[in-house]
């Protein structure tokens, strides 16, 4: 199957099922796949019960463990694997920064982030899973992850607002915004098909919509 984009990111909110669309994808398309190694961040756990606190030292540790895998290992060349399929892409490092951190330590946050920015090839395609907030929480609640146990709906909802937000500002790639509170990409096989054949697509750059189950833009 001949996929239109060489490099694809997969984005949504915590639990939206990123990571498990990104290596389906990858093992469908014999794609390179990167995924986040959010088990290394130390402060990840602690974050969680303190976010004040821990804030800063978990985004920072995220940027450079992000940073570290797209420059060094993520995006080097590989003759056998022409496509790369991402569970994430940097720019969530921003996302998340404007709702964690706050004044002098989100300025200099972001001048770390666009120094590091600009040296990383940025993906040609974004697919955003749009997903329904109690089906999130009940992802998490299954996965089991202990320091994920107490995240706050609010919280959710705040990163999905920041996402739209930053999508609005992305000039250089194409953002598919796709609905997927009512497909199972996982245990319907169709619907996974359905996602796997808009990759074979042409877009505009900029943010398209995209409702499967009524087939049409929303």
């Amino acid at each position: 199957m001949k996929i239109a984009y060489p490099y694809i990111a997969i984005e949504g909110v915590i639990g939206a099922g990123k990571t498990t669309l990104a290596k389906m994808l990858a093992k469908e398309l014999n794609a390179k796949l990167l995924l986040e190694s959010f088990e290394e961040n130390a402060f990840l756990p602690p974050f969680y019960k303190d976010p004040e606190r821990y804030a800063f030292p978990v985004e920072m540790s995220f940027l450079a463990d992000r940073y570290n895998q797209l420059k060094v290992s993520g995006m080097s060349h590989d003759l056998f694997h022409p496509l790369t399929i991402a569970d994430y892409f940097i720019d969530k490092s921003l996302i998340f920064a404007n709702i964690n951190l706050k004044n002098d330590e989100l300025k200099l946050y972001k001048r770390l982030f666009y120094i590091m920015r600009n040296t990383l090839p940025q993906p040609h395609l974004i697919l955003y899973l749009h997903q329904n907030i109690d089906r999130v929480l009940k992802n998490i609640e299954k996965r089991g992850r202990n320091f994920e146990r107490d995240i706050p709906a609010a919280y959710l909802r705040s990163l999905h607002a920041g996402y739209m937000q930053h999508f609005i500002s992305i000039q250089d790639a194409t953002i598919l915004i796709v609905n997927v509170e009512n497909i199972d990409f996982v245990k319907n096989k169709k619907d996974f098909i359905l996602l796997l054949n808009l990759l074979k697509k042409q877009y505009k750059k900029g943010i398209v919509h995209i409702n499967p189950e009524k087939k049409s833009h929303f």
